[in-house]
């Protein structure tokens, strides 16, 4: 977050600035980029650990779907 911050402060002062459309609309991208990273780094922070907290011990075979659906994740 704290890098989509910083990309996010850049547009501002390129605004402010003057500066051309593409710079702007490439660090608009940049920030898009961070904030996606943010997301999909929460969501797997939850599974990892809430949802480990919640479905607890699992045999071998049950546990596949839990992992299959934690790598399925990944694509969000």
């Amino acid at each position: 977050m704290r890098r989509a911050d910083g990309h996010i402060r850049g547009v501002i002062e390129m605004i402010e600035a003057g500066r051309p459309c593409l710079d702007i609309a490439q660090q608009l991208h940049a920030v898009e980029k961070a904030i996606a990273q943010a997301k999909k780094t929460l969501i797997q922070d939850h599974l990892d650990h809430c949802l480990e907290e919640v479905v607890g011990p699992l045999a071998r075979e049950r546990r596949r779907s839990i992992d299959e659906f934690k790598e399925i994740a990944k694509y969000l």
